[in-house]
């Protein structure tokens, strides 16, 4: 980034947008939907957000190949391309950690090799959600480190694929891949990003706050909505 690009966006950084009140309005397993009143610069505004756990993925890579998944999508009504990610809805779990371990779960691999992809929000427009994504390499089957459940609803219907890159780049740009994570995951592999794992990860989860210290460490926050 420009030095001119940095000195704008502190600037607008730097304008007032506090916070004048609050509420939750609608507190579920997996989300919750708060409203604020917020200061503008043309006077106050309510926004309806969603409170999120925050995210993760996993890009696994094995001999020119990405690990997909193909899962039914209720909010959409239909199957999706995408890459094995789920919640950081473990009290104290940290992503790297989530990250393998939704690729045990999902994807049935281990790695032994870790690097950062990027981070992306999903949906800025509404939701505070920001996925993790992670590529994982020296992939192996060896699970025994894991304590998988029996897979349950859309994720017991799931197909694993293993696709040559420059395949899943294609489906990116023909639309057969639109889920979000999968698309930024696919064209960070494409270019060859590789980020180190120390990066500090900027996202703050008003649910998982709310949450965490009502559970132990390491206990699922889901149960409390």
């Amino acid at each position: 980034m420009s030095n001119q690009a940095k000195n704008e966006q502190s600037a607008r950084e730097e304008r007032d947008y506090r916070v004048k009140d609050s509420r939750v309005i609608f507190d579920g397993p997996i989300f919750a939907v708060r409203q604020d009143v917020i200061e503008t610069q043309t006077g106050e505004a309510k926004r309806d957000l969603v409170e999120h756990f925050g995210s993760v993925a996993s890009a696994a890579v094995k001999d020119g190949k990405l690990l997909m998944v193909h899962q039914y999508r209720h909010a959409v009504g239909r199957y999706l391309w995408e890459i094995p990610a789920g919640l950081l809805d473990q009290a104290g779990e940290k992503p790297l950690a989530a990250a393998k371990r939704e690729l045990a779960e999902e994807g049935s691999v281990a790695a032994r090799e870790w690097s950062l992809l990027g981070d992306i929000v999903t949906s800025p427009g509404f939701s505070e959600e920001m996925c993790r994504i992670f590529k994982a390499e020296d992939v192996h089957e060896d699970l025994r480190e894991f304590d998988i459940p029996e897979a349950a609803d859309e994720e017991a219907d799931m197909e694993l694929r293993w696709v040559p890159l420059d395949e899943a780049v294609a489906w990116v740009q023909d639309g057969t891949v639109d889920n979000a994570i999968a698309v930024a995951a696919i064209l960070h592999l494409a270019v060859g990003t590789q980020r180190e794992l120390s990066e500090d990860f900027p996202f703050t989860s008003a649910l998982a706050e709310r949450r965490s210290d009502k559970v132990a460490e390491g206990e699922d926050m889901k149960s409390l909505g």
